[in-house]
Protein backbone atom coordinates (compact mmCIF):
# COMPACT_ATOMS: atom_id res chain seq x y z
CA UNK A 1 0.00 0.00 0.00
CA UNK A 2 1.09 3.46 -0.88
CA UNK A 3 -0.22 6.72 -0.14
CA UNK A 4 0.05 9.99 -1.43
CA UNK A 5 -0.96 13.48 -0.26
CA UNK A 6 -1.56 16.65 -2.26
CA UNK A 7 -2.26 19.73 0.05
CA UNK A 8 -3.37 23.27 -0.90
CA UNK A 9 -4.08 22.43 -4.24
CA UNK A 10 -6.69 24.72 -6.31
CA UNK A 11 -9.40 21.93 -7.13
CA UNK A 12 -12.18 23.82 -9.29
CA UNK A 13 -11.66 27.61 -7.75
CA UNK A 14 -11.54 25.88 -4.31
CA UNK A 15 -8.97 25.27 -2.14
CA UNK A 16 -8.64 21.32 -1.31
CA UNK A 17 -6.31 18.64 0.29
CA UNK A 18 -6.38 15.57 -1.96
CA UNK A 19 -5.70 12.08 -0.20
CA UNK A 20 -4.42 9.26 -2.84
CA UNK A 21 -4.28 5.39 -1.49
CA UNK A 22 -2.50 3.22 -4.18
CA UNK A 23 -4.24 4.09 -7.24
CA UNK A 24 -7.21 5.52 -6.31
CA UNK A 25 -8.48 9.05 -4.78
CA UNK A 26 -9.85 8.28 -1.47
CA UNK A 27 -10.64 12.04 -0.39
CA UNK A 28 -10.83 15.20 -1.19
CA UNK A 29 -11.41 17.90 1.51
CA UNK A 30 -9.88 21.41 2.71
CA UNK A 31 -7.80 20.10 4.91
CA UNK A 32 -6.83 16.70 5.48
CA UNK A 33 -4.73 15.50 8.69
CA UNK A 34 -3.47 12.61 7.49
CA UNK A 35 0.43 11.07 7.29
CA UNK A 36 1.74 9.91 3.79
CA UNK A 37 4.20 8.29 2.01
CA UNK A 38 5.00 11.16 -0.22
CA UNK A 39 3.80 14.47 0.17
CA UNK A 40 3.36 17.42 -2.64
CA UNK A 41 2.23 20.78 -1.88
CA UNK A 42 0.14 22.40 -4.37
CA UNK A 43 0.10 26.15 -3.89
CA UNK A 44 -0.18 28.00 -6.47
CA UNK A 45 -0.97 24.91 -8.76
CA UNK A 46 -4.63 24.27 -9.80
CA UNK A 47 -5.49 20.34 -10.57
CA UNK A 48 -7.35 19.19 -13.44
CA UNK A 49 -7.58 15.17 -14.50
CA UNK A 50 -5.20 14.02 -16.87
CA UNK A 51 -5.74 13.97 -20.12
CA UNK A 52 -7.21 11.11 -22.40
CA UNK A 53 -5.80 10.53 -25.60
CA UNK A 54 -8.13 8.41 -27.58
CA UNK A 55 -6.37 7.94 -30.80
CA UNK A 56 -2.83 8.00 -31.76
CA UNK A 57 -0.32 5.80 -33.43
CA UNK A 58 2.58 6.18 -30.42
CA UNK A 59 5.37 5.26 -32.20
CA UNK A 60 5.17 7.68 -35.08
CA UNK A 61 7.16 10.47 -32.98
CA UNK A 62 9.78 8.19 -35.16
CA UNK A 63 8.19 9.50 -38.23
CA UNK A 64 7.85 12.89 -37.17
CA UNK A 65 8.42 15.27 -40.42
CA UNK A 66 8.59 12.80 -42.86
CA UNK A 67 5.98 12.67 -45.85
CA UNK A 68 5.02 16.59 -45.67
CA UNK A 69 2.37 18.57 -47.61
CA UNK A 70 0.73 15.14 -49.12
CA UNK A 71 -2.57 13.92 -49.23
CA UNK A 72 -3.83 10.74 -46.99
CA UNK A 73 -3.56 8.27 -49.52
CA UNK A 74 -0.71 8.98 -51.59
CA UNK A 75 1.15 9.72 -47.86
CA UNK A 76 0.28 6.59 -46.89
CA UNK A 77 1.03 4.28 -49.70
CA UNK A 78 3.93 5.95 -50.92
CA UNK A 79 5.75 7.18 -48.05
CA UNK A 80 4.61 5.75 -44.30
CA UNK A 81 3.52 2.06 -45.10
CA UNK A 82 7.00 1.84 -46.91
CA UNK A 83 8.76 3.19 -43.75
CA UNK A 84 7.02 1.34 -41.79
CA UNK A 85 8.70 -2.00 -43.28
CA UNK A 86 11.92 -0.71 -41.53
CA UNK A 87 10.43 -1.29 -38.54
CA UNK A 88 11.52 -3.23 -35.74
CA UNK A 89 11.00 -4.03 -31.75
CA UNK A 90 13.88 -1.56 -30.77
CA UNK A 91 12.62 1.29 -33.05
CA UNK A 92 8.85 0.95 -31.80
CA UNK A 93 10.73 0.72 -27.96
CA UNK A 94 11.99 3.77 -27.84
CA UNK A 95 9.47 5.25 -30.05
CA UNK A 96 6.72 4.71 -27.78
CA UNK A 97 8.82 5.78 -25.01
CA UNK A 98 9.30 9.01 -26.82
CA UNK A 99 5.78 9.19 -26.67
CA UNK A 100 5.11 8.70 -23.19
CA UNK A 101 7.51 11.68 -22.25
CA UNK A 102 5.67 13.72 -24.40
CA UNK A 103 2.21 12.48 -23.13
CA UNK A 104 3.63 12.75 -19.59
CA UNK A 105 4.92 16.53 -20.70
CA UNK A 106 1.71 17.73 -21.90
CA UNK A 107 -1.13 16.55 -19.58
CA UNK A 108 -1.63 12.72 -20.90
CA UNK A 109 -2.30 9.88 -18.30
CA UNK A 110 -3.91 7.43 -20.54
CA UNK A 111 -3.75 6.71 -24.42
CA UNK A 112 -5.27 4.52 -26.84
CA UNK A 113 -3.30 3.08 -29.24
CA UNK A 114 -2.65 1.52 -32.95
CA UNK A 115 0.57 0.47 -33.66
CA UNK A 116 2.87 -2.56 -34.68
CA UNK A 117 5.47 -4.83 -32.75
CA UNK A 118 2.33 -4.51 -30.12
CA UNK A 119 4.80 -6.09 -26.71
CA UNK A 120 7.57 -3.80 -27.32
CA UNK A 121 4.93 -1.05 -27.75
CA UNK A 122 3.00 -2.16 -24.61
CA UNK A 123 6.69 -2.59 -22.29
CA UNK A 124 7.95 0.69 -23.03
CA UNK A 125 4.36 2.05 -21.87
CA UNK A 126 4.41 0.04 -18.52
CA UNK A 127 7.68 0.95 -17.56
CA UNK A 128 6.82 4.84 -17.65
CA UNK A 129 3.69 3.72 -15.88
CA UNK A 130 1.30 5.39 -18.10
CA UNK A 131 -2.20 4.20 -18.58
CA UNK A 132 -2.93 2.43 -22.67
CA UNK A 133 -5.17 0.56 -24.43
CA UNK A 134 -3.06 -1.56 -27.09
CA UNK A 135 -4.68 -2.88 -30.08
CA UNK A 136 -3.23 -5.57 -32.46
CA UNK A 137 -3.02 -4.11 -35.16
CA UNK A 138 -5.50 -6.02 -38.11
CA UNK A 139 -4.18 -4.50 -41.98
CA UNK A 140 -4.49 -7.26 -44.61
CA UNK A 141 -4.79 -5.39 -47.41
CA UNK A 142 -7.39 -7.97 -48.84
CA UNK A 143 -4.77 -10.40 -49.29
CA UNK A 144 -5.86 -13.83 -47.62
CA UNK A 145 -2.16 -15.38 -46.48
CA UNK A 146 -1.75 -12.47 -44.54
CA UNK A 147 -5.20 -12.67 -43.26
CA UNK A 148 -4.47 -16.12 -41.27
CA UNK A 149 -1.03 -15.08 -40.09
CA UNK A 150 -2.96 -12.06 -38.59
CA UNK A 151 -5.34 -14.26 -37.06
CA UNK A 152 -2.91 -16.43 -35.38
CA UNK A 153 -0.66 -13.54 -33.98
CA UNK A 154 -3.71 -11.41 -32.46
CA UNK A 155 -4.61 -15.02 -30.52
CA UNK A 156 -1.26 -15.22 -29.18
CA UNK A 157 -1.42 -11.31 -28.36
CA UNK A 158 -4.39 -11.74 -26.40
CA UNK A 159 -3.46 -14.77 -24.46
CA UNK A 160 0.53 -12.66 -24.29
CA UNK A 161 -1.75 -9.38 -23.01
CA UNK A 162 -3.40 -11.50 -19.72
CA UNK A 163 0.26 -10.92 -17.67
CA UNK A 164 0.01 -7.64 -18.48
CA UNK A 165 -0.30 -4.70 -15.89
CA UNK A 166 -3.81 -3.82 -15.11
CA UNK A 167 -3.20 -0.07 -16.45
CA UNK A 168 -2.48 -1.93 -19.90
CA UNK A 169 -5.71 -2.96 -21.82
CA UNK A 170 -5.37 -5.38 -24.95
CA UNK A 171 -7.42 -4.26 -27.96
CA UNK A 172 -8.26 -5.80 -31.34
CA UNK A 173 -7.18 -2.92 -34.45
CA UNK A 174 -9.23 -2.82 -37.46
CA UNK A 175 -7.29 -0.86 -39.82
CA UNK A 176 -9.93 0.70 -42.06
CA UNK A 177 -12.72 -0.64 -44.00
CA UNK A 178 -10.91 0.15 -47.23
CA UNK A 179 -7.48 -1.90 -45.59
CA UNK A 180 -9.38 -4.74 -44.59
CA UNK A 181 -10.86 -8.02 -46.15
CA UNK A 182 -14.47 -8.33 -45.74
CA UNK A 183 -13.30 -11.89 -43.87
CA UNK A 184 -11.19 -10.50 -41.22
CA UNK A 185 -13.46 -7.20 -40.25
CA UNK A 186 -16.01 -10.29 -39.34
CA UNK A 187 -13.36 -12.59 -37.78
CA UNK A 188 -11.60 -9.52 -36.12
CA UNK A 189 -15.24 -8.09 -34.16
CA UNK A 190 -16.51 -11.94 -33.03
CA UNK A 191 -12.87 -11.93 -31.84
CA UNK A 192 -13.33 -8.99 -29.93
CA UNK A 193 -16.71 -9.21 -28.90
CA UNK A 194 -16.32 -12.75 -27.49
CA UNK A 195 -13.80 -12.01 -25.29
CA UNK A 196 -14.99 -8.22 -24.15
CA UNK A 197 -12.29 -6.40 -25.99
CA UNK A 198 -12.61 -2.82 -27.19
CA UNK A 199 -12.28 -2.31 -31.13
CA UNK A 200 -10.22 0.41 -31.81
CA UNK A 201 -10.69 1.75 -35.96
CA UNK A 202 -10.74 4.62 -38.43
CA UNK A 203 -13.62 5.67 -39.89
CA UNK A 204 -14.80 8.02 -42.87
CA UNK A 205 -11.82 9.92 -42.60
CA UNK A 206 -11.99 11.20 -46.28
CA UNK A 207 -14.38 12.33 -48.49
CA UNK A 208 -12.58 9.72 -51.00
CA UNK A 209 -13.27 7.14 -48.42
CA UNK A 210 -16.98 7.32 -48.63
CA UNK A 211 -16.83 7.63 -52.74
CA UNK A 212 -14.77 4.62 -52.95
CA UNK A 213 -17.73 2.90 -50.63
CA UNK A 214 -20.43 3.70 -52.59
CA UNK A 215 -18.89 3.00 -55.81
CA UNK A 216 -17.75 -0.71 -54.13
CA UNK A 217 -20.36 -1.46 -51.98
CA UNK A 218 -23.31 0.66 -52.89
CA UNK A 219 -23.21 2.18 -49.41
CA UNK A 220 -21.18 4.38 -47.04
CA UNK A 221 -18.68 2.87 -44.49
CA UNK A 222 -20.39 2.89 -41.84
CA UNK A 223 -23.47 0.73 -43.45
CA UNK A 224 -20.89 -1.75 -44.91
CA UNK A 225 -19.47 -2.10 -41.17
CA UNK A 226 -22.87 -2.32 -39.96
CA UNK A 227 -24.20 -4.44 -42.56
CA UNK A 228 -21.22 -7.19 -41.32
CA UNK A 229 -21.94 -6.56 -37.63
CA UNK A 230 -18.94 -4.65 -37.21
CA UNK A 231 -20.42 -2.09 -34.90
CA UNK A 232 -21.53 -1.87 -31.22
CA UNK A 233 -20.12 -0.61 -27.74
CA UNK A 234 -16.93 -1.71 -28.12
CA UNK A 235 -16.35 0.14 -30.99
CA UNK A 236 -14.07 3.20 -30.95
CA UNK A 237 -14.22 5.15 -34.36
CA UNK A 238 -11.36 7.47 -35.03
CA UNK A 239 -12.42 10.26 -37.19
CA UNK A 240 -16.14 10.00 -38.45
CA UNK A 241 -15.38 13.70 -40.82
CA UNK A 242 -18.07 12.44 -44.16
CA UNK A 243 -20.72 11.30 -41.88
CA UNK A 244 -24.57 11.64 -42.59
CA UNK A 245 -27.67 11.63 -41.39
CA UNK A 246 -27.88 7.78 -41.89
CA UNK A 247 -24.63 7.06 -40.60
CA UNK A 248 -24.94 9.10 -37.24
CA UNK A 249 -28.48 6.91 -36.39
CA UNK A 250 -27.05 3.81 -36.89
CA UNK A 251 -24.11 4.90 -34.78
CA UNK A 252 -25.82 6.09 -31.64
CA UNK A 253 -28.07 2.90 -32.36
CA UNK A 254 -25.29 0.62 -32.08
CA UNK A 255 -23.53 2.51 -29.44
CA UNK A 256 -20.36 3.33 -31.02
CA UNK A 257 -17.77 5.96 -29.22
CA UNK A 258 -16.57 8.54 -31.48
CA UNK A 259 -12.96 10.19 -31.55
CA UNK A 260 -12.63 13.67 -32.84
CA UNK A 261 -8.64 14.36 -34.47
CA UNK A 262 -8.66 17.93 -35.77
CA UNK A 263 -5.12 19.15 -36.37
CA UNK A 264 -4.75 15.43 -38.74
CA UNK A 265 -7.51 16.28 -40.39
CA UNK A 266 -6.66 20.03 -41.10
CA UNK A 267 -3.04 19.52 -41.71
CA UNK A 268 -4.23 16.72 -43.95
CA UNK A 269 -6.89 18.31 -45.34
CA UNK A 270 -9.26 15.43 -44.45
CA UNK A 271 -12.33 18.02 -43.63
CA UNK A 272 -13.30 20.11 -40.66
CA UNK A 273 -17.16 19.76 -40.47
CA UNK A 274 -17.31 17.40 -37.89
CA UNK A 275 -20.97 17.10 -36.47
CA UNK A 276 -20.42 17.48 -33.02
CA UNK A 277 -23.46 18.74 -32.37
CA UNK A 278 -25.86 16.31 -34.08
CA UNK A 279 -22.98 13.30 -32.92
CA UNK A 280 -24.38 14.33 -29.17
CA UNK A 281 -27.80 15.15 -29.66
CA UNK A 282 -27.87 11.15 -30.77
CA UNK A 283 -26.53 10.58 -27.62
CA UNK A 284 -22.91 9.38 -28.81
CA UNK A 285 -19.86 9.83 -26.82
CA UNK A 286 -17.18 11.68 -28.20
CA UNK A 287 -13.92 12.34 -27.31
CA UNK A 288 -10.36 13.49 -28.59
CA UNK A 289 -7.14 12.86 -30.10
CA UNK A 290 -4.36 14.29 -31.99
CA UNK A 291 -3.53 10.93 -34.00
CA UNK A 292 0.56 10.27 -34.51
CA UNK A 293 3.15 12.14 -34.99
CA UNK A 294 3.56 11.88 -38.20
CA UNK A 295 0.08 13.54 -39.40
CA UNK A 296 -0.56 15.97 -36.52
CA UNK A 297 3.15 16.19 -35.68
CA UNK A 298 2.80 16.07 -31.78
CA UNK A 299 0.59 14.31 -29.21
CA UNK A 300 -0.28 17.41 -27.33
CA UNK A 301 -3.95 17.56 -25.67
CA UNK A 302 -3.98 20.92 -24.97
CA UNK A 303 -3.44 22.51 -28.13
CA UNK A 304 -6.06 19.69 -29.52
CA UNK A 305 -8.72 21.42 -27.50
CA UNK A 306 -7.97 24.60 -28.56
CA UNK A 307 -8.35 23.91 -32.13
CA UNK A 308 -11.22 21.57 -31.59
CA UNK A 309 -13.08 24.69 -30.47
CA UNK A 310 -11.74 27.37 -32.60
CA UNK A 311 -13.05 24.95 -35.55
CA UNK A 312 -16.05 24.03 -34.17
CA UNK A 313 -17.09 27.91 -33.39
CA UNK A 314 -16.18 28.72 -36.95
CA UNK A 315 -17.66 26.41 -39.29
CA UNK A 316 -20.83 26.89 -37.23
CA UNK A 317 -20.74 30.36 -37.10
CA UNK A 318 -21.90 29.81 -33.30
CA UNK A 319 -19.28 31.13 -30.64
CA UNK A 320 -21.55 28.82 -27.78
CA UNK A 321 -20.69 26.18 -29.60
CA UNK A 322 -18.20 24.22 -26.95
CA UNK A 323 -18.86 25.69 -23.49
CA UNK A 324 -14.83 25.48 -22.13
CA UNK A 325 -16.58 22.79 -19.13
CA UNK A 326 -17.76 20.72 -22.02
CA UNK A 327 -14.72 20.82 -23.89
CA UNK A 328 -12.53 19.71 -21.00
CA UNK A 329 -14.98 16.50 -20.75
CA UNK A 330 -14.60 15.46 -23.97
CA UNK A 331 -10.62 15.20 -23.28
CA UNK A 332 -11.07 13.63 -19.92
CA UNK A 333 -14.08 12.26 -18.82
CA UNK A 334 -15.95 11.23 -21.91
CA UNK A 335 -12.45 8.95 -22.74
CA UNK A 336 -12.71 7.18 -19.45
CA UNK A 337 -16.91 6.44 -20.51
CA UNK A 338 -15.52 5.31 -23.99
CA UNK A 339 -12.76 3.51 -22.24
CA UNK A 340 -15.36 1.78 -19.50
CA UNK A 341 -13.02 3.21 -17.19
CA UNK A 342 -13.06 4.99 -13.76
CA UNK A 343 -10.82 8.00 -14.58
CA UNK A 344 -11.01 11.29 -16.22
CA UNK A 345 -13.19 13.68 -13.22
CA UNK A 346 -11.18 14.08 -10.22
CA UNK A 347 -13.03 12.69 -7.68
CA UNK A 348 -13.08 10.62 -4.32
CA UNK A 349 -12.96 6.27 -5.62
CA UNK A 350 -12.17 7.11 -9.08
CA UNK A 351 -8.70 6.44 -10.41
CA UNK A 352 -5.78 8.87 -9.52
CA UNK A 353 -4.90 9.89 -12.92
CA UNK A 354 -4.31 14.15 -12.81
CA UNK A 355 -2.15 16.64 -13.62
CA UNK A 356 -1.12 19.87 -11.54
CA UNK A 357 -0.82 23.34 -13.91
CA UNK A 358 1.87 25.87 -12.12
CA UNK A 359 -0.77 29.12 -13.29
CA UNK A 360 2.35 31.07 -12.02
CA UNK A 361 3.13 32.63 -15.20
CA UNK A 362 2.22 35.32 -18.49
CA UNK A 363 -0.59 32.65 -19.62
CA UNK A 364 -2.55 32.89 -16.43
CA UNK A 365 -2.12 36.80 -15.49
CA UNK A 366 -4.83 37.80 -14.57
CA UNK A 367 -6.14 34.87 -13.84
CA UNK A 368 -10.05 35.73 -13.67
CA UNK A 369 -10.85 32.57 -15.69
CA UNK A 370 -8.32 29.06 -15.18
CA UNK A 371 -10.12 27.29 -17.56
CA UNK A 372 -10.19 30.17 -20.45
CA UNK A 373 -6.30 30.46 -19.75
CA UNK A 374 -5.82 27.22 -19.89
CA UNK A 375 -7.23 26.16 -23.11
CA UNK A 376 -6.67 29.57 -24.86
CA UNK A 377 -3.40 31.17 -23.50
CA UNK A 378 -1.45 28.74 -22.06
CA UNK A 379 0.55 25.60 -23.66
CA UNK A 380 1.55 22.26 -22.38
CA UNK A 381 4.58 24.01 -20.50
CA UNK A 382 2.39 24.70 -17.96
CA UNK A 383 1.86 21.03 -16.99
CA UNK A 384 4.23 21.07 -13.56
CA UNK A 385 3.27 17.43 -12.05
CA UNK A 386 1.77 14.04 -13.49
CA UNK A 387 0.15 11.22 -11.65
CA UNK A 388 -1.21 8.18 -13.08
CA UNK A 389 -2.56 5.55 -11.17
CA UNK A 390 -1.25 6.78 -8.36
CA UNK A 391 2.30 7.01 -9.16
CA UNK A 392 4.01 10.46 -9.82
CA UNK A 393 5.70 10.18 -13.11
CA UNK A 394 6.52 14.18 -13.44
CA UNK A 395 7.27 16.17 -10.40
CA UNK A 396 8.43 20.02 -10.90
CA UNK A 397 8.55 19.46 -14.75
CA UNK A 398 11.07 16.56 -14.12
CA UNK A 399 11.06 13.08 -15.62
CA UNK A 400 13.15 10.22 -15.54
CA UNK A 401 14.85 8.53 -18.37
CA UNK A 402 13.96 11.24 -20.56
CA UNK A 403 17.51 12.62 -21.35
CA UNK A 404 18.53 9.07 -22.20
CA UNK A 405 15.49 8.50 -24.37
CA UNK A 406 16.08 11.34 -26.48
CA UNK A 407 19.29 10.47 -27.07
CA UNK A 408 18.40 6.37 -28.35
CA UNK A 409 15.66 7.78 -30.77
CA UNK A 410 18.45 10.30 -31.85
CA UNK A 411 20.49 7.37 -32.46
CA UNK A 412 17.72 5.21 -34.05
CA UNK A 413 15.80 7.32 -36.64
CA UNK A 414 18.28 7.11 -39.26
CA UNK A 415 17.20 3.43 -39.90
CA UNK A 416 14.17 4.90 -41.33
CA UNK A 417 15.05 7.13 -43.39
Amino acid sequence: MSTLLIKNVNNNNKITDIFIKDNRIEKISEHIDKGADRIIEGKEKYVIPGFINMHTHAAMTLLRGIGEDMSLMDWLQNVIWPTEQKLDEELVYWGTKLACVEMIRSGTTCYNDQYWYLPAAQRATAEMKLRSVHSYVILDLMDKSKSEKMKDECKKMYDFSRDWPERNIFAVGIHAPYSVSEDMIRWASDFARERGLLVHLHLSETESENLDSLKKYGMSPTKYLDSLGALGPETLAAHCLWIDDEDIEILAKRRVKIIHNINSNLKIASGYRFKYREFKEAGIIVSLGTDGCASSNNLDMLETMKTTALVQKAWRKDPTVLPMEELLSLATLNGGLSLGLETGIIKEGYLADLSLVDVNSVAFTPNINFLANLIYSANSSCIDTLICDGNILMENKKIDEEEEIIQMVNKLYKKLL
